[in-house]
């Protein structure tokens, strides 16, 4: 039996609020996540509203499916957040002269967020690229930035924002004498449309 019916009770209702809670965490529907863990909508719904309990293979494939442990749907207080991503812990994505880190990680599904460092000279590449068509949001953390844009041209400094289509042409390019850091948020993420290799931009001296 992959799970068994049982009266509404405090542990059922407990675990069944952290499943729902970690769901909508993640942005995923009710749906999405039965066919992603490969039970029933039926069953979900019976497991989040505390009128089931779920076996050790349908809690594990649950979890999968929200990108956490099994340990963590356990947990009352994993469900409010996924932790501190601590600095020193975030994936990278390699570049020639400036640094990208991966900021959001799953099972957060509404956006993405990137922080970036640009070292004197470099940019995100020779040529403007795309990513999707989402909202994306770019900022300057510290130093100067310039940021290509269609066919314009913004030199951005310290705490400087815009918001832009990730499908328009776009190039990061760094033109001054000093380091300079930058965050980008996009939303909905542009992630499955590309793999994380050709997210990192090989970034080139000016």
């Amino acid at each position: 039996m992959g799970h068994e019916e049982s009266p509404r009770d405090p542990e059922n209702a407990e675990l069944g609020r952290r499943v729902a809670a970690f769901r909508e965490l993640s942005g995923m529907s009710l749906r999405a996540l039965a066919a992603a863990a490969g039970v029933s909508s039926s069953f979900l719904s019976q497991l989040e509203n505390g009128h089931t309990n779920a076996s050790v293979a349908s809690l594990r494939k649950i979890a999968s499916a929200l990108g956490v442990s099994p340990a963590q749907l356990l947990d009352s207080r994993a469900a409010q957040t996924r932790g501190v991503l601590r600095a020193k812990d975030r994936p990278s994505l390699p570049l020639e002269g400036a640094e990208k880190y991966v900021v959001s990680l799953p099972p957060l599904r509404n956006l993405e967020v990137y922080a970036g460092v640009f070292q004197p000279g470099s940019s995100t590449g020779a040529e403007p690229y795309v990513h999707g068509h989402s909202q994306e949001v770019f900022i300057v953390t510290s130093g100067t930035i310039v940021l290509e844009l269609g066919e314009e041209r913004y030199t951005m400094h310290k705490d400087d924002s815009i918001e832009f289509l990730s499908s328009v042409p776009h190039r990061v390019v760094n033109e001054s004498a000093a380091a300079a850091e930058v965050i980008w948020i996009c939303s909905p993420p542009t992630v499955e449309e590309e793999s994380v290799d050709s997210r990192a931009h090989q970034t080139t001296p000016n």
